[in-house]
């Protein structure tokens, strides 16, 4: 009997958080996926910097992350604009000494309906926030990776509106499907370095875009629930997880995937 393991683990050493050990940059860290995400790296072992446009929200967030014990700050960045998104990078490297991993989260979104209805000036925008604005920063991030930890990871978060045609916000699935392509550019350019880059495809989730979407067309979430096989809205949490787990060292074997988290919609 004496040789009988033990299953008590009440004195074995905690596990090390996901993130232990790494710089992060988050942007659109002020509100839904982007603070969710901003959180769970903090709790994860990582020291974050967020980014994004309302400085009270990100102030908000970054101080519930220090009370909670993690390591935070933040910085305004519009990613319209290529200085400002070059200065947030660059901030990380100036706060923490290094940049680790990068979730670039960021986007915006037009007006839904059909795509003769889209304004020029909006397409222009959304164009420079939700594609140009994440291949300055996955510029910027490669040149920090490369120039401190030498080794790293990138996230982009895509959409499943980017996996088929869109009828409902054409210009947003046709930035986020180009997203997707340079994602894929980008693991196959910087995996031969050591700096793996992938994407997710969040399905409905309930942040506060999609709560402007259903103000736009009532009835659209419910809509959606239906033809996902979880029937159910994601929370902006269930979406940072999987980020976090591309981002972290558990997945160092995947690179160039856009990973959809989508309750099944897409299957």
């Amino acid at each position: 009997m004496d040789n009988i393991p033990t299953t008590d683990t009440s004195t074995a050493p905690a596990a090390p958080g996901l993130l232990a050990g790494k710089v992060a940059f988050v942007t659109g860290a002020g509100r839904g996926i982007g603070a969710a995400a901003a959180r769970l790296f903090a709790r994860e072992g990582a020291r974050v910097l967020l980014a994004a446009r309302t400085e009270t929200q990100l102030k908000a967030v970054t101080t519930e992350i220090r009370a909670a014990g993690g390591t935070a700050d933040h910085v305004v960045c519009d990613l319209a604009d290529a200085a400002s998104v070059r200065a947030a990078v660059d901030r990380a490297v100036d706060l923490y000494g290094r940049l680790d991993v990068a979730f670039n989260n960021g986007a915006t979104i037009v007006p839904p309906g059909p795509m003769d209805q889209i304004r020029e000036a909006d397409f222009d925008h959304i164009y420079a926030v939700n594609l140009k604005g994440p291949w300055l920063a996955m510029v910027a991030e490669v040149a920090a990776i490369r120039a401190t930890a030498g080794t790293g990871a990138i996230v982009n978060n895509s959409s499943v509106g980017s996996l088929a045609g869109n009828p409902e916000l054409p210009s947003y699935g046709a930035m986020k499907r180009a997203l997707n392509s340079l994602t894929e550019s980008a693991a196959v350019t910087y995996g031969p370095e050591g700096i793996r880059v992938n994407a997710i495809a969040p399905g409905t989730t309930m942040t506060e875009m999609i709560l402007a979407w259903e103000a736009e067309s009532p009835g659209l979430v419910e809509r959606l629930n239906a033809h996902t096989p979880l029937r159910r809205a994601a929370d902006p949490d269930e979406i940072a997880q999987a980020a976090a787990w591309l981002l972290s060292d558990r997945s160092s074997y995947v690179t160039g995937t856009v990973l959809r988290v989508d309750g099944g919609m897409r299957a």
